[in-house]
C-alpha cells in the first residue's frame, strides 16, 4: 500500500466558518507545485475533508493528475478529527491520497509511523507525505519522502 498525505493550500485566514475558507492565489499554487509530485503514480482514490480548502485542494489535484474518479468527500478527514479513528477508515490496500488539515495531517503520520502522536510531522501548507507498508496501521507504515512548496 501507498498512501499520500497532503495538507491543504493556503487559505483565506477568515470566514464566518473554518470550514468555509477558500485557498488563496497563493494556496492554488502550493498546491499545483505539491501535485507535480504525484505526476505518474498510481492513485485508487483520493479522500478529502469537506472543508472548502480541502475540497479546492483536491479537485486542483485531481484536474493537474488527470484523475478520472470522483473524488471522495468523508468526515473523519477534518482538523479535529481523531488520527486513530482515521486510520480504522483507511482502505486496506491500494494507493491513496488522503487531504486534510493540520493539526490531523501531522499525527496521523506520527501514528502511522511510529505507532504514536508524540512526534507530530511538521506539515506547511500544501506539503505531501509520501508513506508505504503492507497494511494501514499503527506504526506499520514507513515515510518515504516529505515534500514542502
Amino acid at each position: 500500500m501507498k498512501l499520500w498525505i497532503l495538507r491543504h493550500g493556503e487559505a483565506q485566514p477568515h470566514a464566518p466558518r473554518d470550514a468555509e475558507r477558500k485557498l488563496t492565489e497563493l494556496g492554488r499554487q502550493q498546491v499545483v507545485r505539491s501535485a507535480a509530485h504525484l505526476i505518474g503514480q498510481p492513485l485508487d482514490c483520493i479522500l478529502a475533508s469537506p472543508y472548502v480548502r480541502a475540497q479546492q485542494t483536491a479537485a486542483l489535484v485531481r484536474d493537474a493528475l488527470g484523475f478520472s474518479a470522483a473524488l471522495k468527500t468523508v468526515t473523519w478527514l477534518t482538523p479535529e478529527s481523531d488520527p486513530k479513528f482515521a486510520v480504522s477508515q483507511l482502505p486496506d490496500a491500494g494507493n491513496v491520497l488522503l487531504v486534510s488539515h493540520q493539526p490531523l495531517v501531522g499525527d496521523l503520520i506520527s501514528l502511522l509511523q511510529h505507532g504514536h502522536c508524540r512526534q507530530p510531522q511538521p506539515m506547511h501548507t500544501a506539503s505531501l507525505a509520501e508513506l508505504e507498508g503492507e497494511w494501514p496501521l499503527a506504526g506499520s507504515l514507513h515515510l518515504l519522502h516529505v515534500w514542502h512548496p
